[in-house]
């Protein structure tokens, strides 16, 4: 993929994070944090609601059908760690309940949130 390539996907990567920001600010939930890296994986949008921690996927393809079935298995993996990490080293975030979302751009349509779209084995 060209250099040019790579920003364009970059921008919309972030334009689409930030919908992704403001649509679940309306729906209740408090953001932690964004495109947190770690060295075991990265976390799109962190966010809490109760006592449950979020690690939210945001994917943008040009539709959501494609969006859904760009999160692959090692990418879960990836972002199962990288919460873990996350929750080890902030003590105010280990008595929370983990929960992994995604949430898909495309289309043309507003963002679908998917709560829960995949659970840990443990």
């Amino acid at each position: 993929m060209s250099r040019l390539r790579r920003q364009a996907a970059r921008r919309r990567g972030h334009a689409a994070e930030s919908l992704c920001v403001w649509w679940l600010r309306l729906k209740g939930y408090r953001i932690l944090g964004r495109d947190l890296r770690t060295p075991v994986g990265e976390i799109d949008i962190l966010a809490r609601r109760g006592a449950t921690l979020i690690a939210v996927e945001v994917k943008v393809r040009d539709s959501q059908a494609a969006a859904a079935e760009a999160i692959g298995a090692q990418q879960r993996q990836r972002i199962i760690r990288a919460l873990g990490w996350v929750m080890q080293r902030q003590a105010g975030l280990q008595s929370l309940s983990p929960r992994f979302d995604a949430m898909l751009v495309g289309g043309g349509r507003l963002p679908r949130h998917l709560p829960d779209a995949w659970r840990t084995d443990g």
